[in-house]
């Protein structure tokens, strides 16, 4: 067979999917991957492809499952995987991709049988579909914004551990932003964020002005979850804030929090649109040429330790009371609404059953005889509580009664019983 049959022949056993990676706001990189198809009919007697290679790709891992989880659900096999890379596929938002590249077609061949179609949790519906890939190749790279050199993908070292990331010694997981980590090293962090850039492979869902629909520019309250558009378009979160008093707003692209009061920022840190990476807002200082805050350096190294020590008390102290503001202010804020609502539905139901009665004379003259009987109720009621009273007034006075008549008849007999004695006593005088 030549090598156009060849291709044809490939082509028709393939299916294609197109992938991108790296940070949407920095950098992105396109590519395409041929994967085989589950057609038993294209398969050998093992049924595996018979042109397999030793690459392999997981597709739709739920994105809620960190790069953590993903090891711990591969097990043994991780120390067999020279290289795992996170990508997303084209029109799968909430799922992503994961390129696995194996040492041996065996550990590859073992791997597609012990997982595809398995669960990744026995609580999830979610199913491992393993695909074997034909071949992956990157179509060009799309660059938002101008990267520093720090910020470069390709990463000769781990950014944990330090060490040269070296396929011979130990698997290297690229995550979706394009940053390298050694797997054991990744696999000990649990959150779903980038360590470098913070990126997040689960992004939220598109969000929308509650008043103008509006997807741009928008900031979210902190306090009761009002998500409103910014100054520059309809200023419905500074409308919601002259409204409420509710000052503090999360503007939801970068992640930062707004402080209409102080009109600031209340960040320490921040992320940087030139690379991603964390830098400090500085508001007091400001920076040389060389990147260093002229009014925070320091020669004596004890300095400057206890000045980061004090900055992060203060900070800690001024969150804690910051967070704790906020929660009364949530808390009153919530009482007020469920409170509104209460009124709400009350002045709604009197009015509902104010219209049912006069639409129906009916219904008018039964309301009637029922407020007369409830007044006759409570009148009774009235008059037997004062019975009732009455009744144990007298009770107790029939019993003080019976105590005094009880006391007056004891005090008699004792005194008749004296005078007998008295005469028994006059009696024998007499006789002698």
């Amino acid at each position: 067979m030549d090598s156009g049959d060849s291709s044809t022949s490939m082509s028709n056993l393939t299916q294609v999917f197109h992938f991108s990676s790296g940070n949407p706001r920095i950098e992105e990189t396109r590519g395409v991957m041929h994967l085989f198809s589950n057609d038993v009919a294209s398969y050998s007697s093992s049924h595996l492809p018979v042109e397999r290679k030793p690459l392999l790709c997981v597709l739709c891992v739920p994105n809620h499952m960190t790069y953590s989880d993903f090891c711990q659900f591969c097990g043994s096999f991780v120390q067999h995987m020279l290289e795992m890379r996170i990508v997303r596929n084209d029109g799968m938002e909430d799922c992503y991709s994961i390129l696995i590249r194996f040492d041996e077609q065996k550990a590859a061949d073992t791997f597609h049988k012990h997982f595809s179609g398995r669960r990744f949790s026995s609580l999830e519906e979610e199913t491992c579909n393993v695909l074997f890939a034909a071949d992956v190749h990157y179509t060009g790279s799309i660059e938002r914004t101008q990267s520093s050199p720090a910020s470069s993908t390709e990463q000769p070292f781990c950014p944990v551990c330090l060490e040269r990331l070296d396929q011979d010694t130990s698997g290297i997981l690229t995550t979706i932003c394009n940053h390298s980590f050694h797997c054991s090293c990744i696999s000990k962090w649990t959150d779903s964020s980038c360590p470098v850039c913070r990126y997040c492979q689960q992004q939220p869902g598109n969000s929308t002005c509650s008043i103008c629909q509006s997807p741009e520019n928008l900031w979210m309250c902190v306090i009761c979850g009002f998500v409103g558009c910014g100054r520059y378009k309809e200023a419905h979160a500074t409308r919601h804030w002259k409204e409420t008093q509710h000052c503090y707003a999360l503007e939801l692209e970068t992640r930062r929090v707004w402080d209409y009061a102080g009109d600031n920022y209340v960040h320490r840190l921040i992320q940087s649109k030139t690379d991603g990476k964390l830098v400090e807002l500085n508001h007091h200082g400001h920076h040389d040429s060389d990147g260093c805050c002229s009014c925070e350096c320091g020669t004596d190294p004890g300095f400057s330790e206890t000045i980061l020590n004090s900055k992060v008390e203060a900070i800690v102290n001024e969150y804690n009371d910051l967070l704790t503001s906020q929660l009364e202010d949530q808390k009153m804020y919530f009482e007020s609404l469920l409170q509104d609502v209460e009124e709400e539905i009350e002045s709604e139901t009197k009015e509902a059953v104010e219209k049912a009665l006069c639409q129906n004379p009916r219904l008018m003259k039964l309301k009637v005889r029922l407020d007369k009987y409830v007044e006759e109720k409570k009148f009774h009621d009235d008059i037997n509580d004062n019975l009732t009273r009455n009744k144990e007034i007298w009770e107790a006075k029939i019993l003080e009664i019976e105590e005094r008549e009880k006391k007056a008849q004891k005090m008699k007999d004792e005194e008749i019983s004296e005078l007998e004695e008295q005469i028994a006593t006059l009696m024998e005088s007499i006789e002698t």
